[in-house]
This record gives C-alpha cells, structure tokens and sequence, in this order.
C-alpha cells in the first residue's frame, strides 16, 4: 500500500474530492466538509500539508479559480481511492458473512 493510503485524513479527503459532484472542490469548501465528518477543528496549516502531499505525490491536483485553489482527483488518485474502497466494501462484507 502507498503510504498515501496508510493516512486517514489524506484517505478522507480523496474520497471527498471522488464525491463532489463536479469531481472538484475549493480548499476551505474541503476543509468544512472534513471538519463537519469529524466534528472537529481541523488546523489550517495541517489541512494544507495534507493537501499539498497529495498534490506532491500525484493523486491530486490544483488549479487556482480567481482568489480560490480547486482540488481534484489525478486518474491515479481517482484509481487508488476507488481500489481502496472496493477494498474496505469486500472487508465489510466478509464481516457480514463470517458473523452470525
């Protein structure tokens, strides 16, 4: 597994970007929506770290619209979060078959 995948946060945040309806969203529209999941403050400069990482690594990428910095999955961001989920969906379901 990437070390990409071994950070929650970063998991999370691809996984909102597959989500978004235009497959893209600002950073602070990002951010709200993690804080809003984990019912908590998240520090600015954390939050970006993350981001930028991602960006770094390949998985997402940014582009500046007037005062704002959009993010959205790479094709290979999209890929690993949707094989990551397959995964986490399999895991779930052997659960459900191995209980009761």
């Amino acid at each position: 597994m990437s070390k990409w995948l071994r950070s929650g946060r970063r998991r999370d945040i691809c996984f909102l970007l597959a989500a978004a309806e235009a497959g893209e969203l600002r950073g602070q529209e990002l951010k709200s929506r993690l804080e809003s999941h984990y019912d908590d403050r998240l520090d600015p400069k954390s939050f970006y770290g993350s981001l930028s990482a991602l960006v770094d690594a390949g998985f997402v990428e940014k582009r500046t619209e007037g005062l704002h910095d959009v993010y959205a999955l790479t094709e290979a961001g999209d890929r690993r979060t949707r094989e990551h989920g397959a995964w986490v969906r399999e895991c779930l379901e052997d659960g459900d078959e191995t209980v009761g």
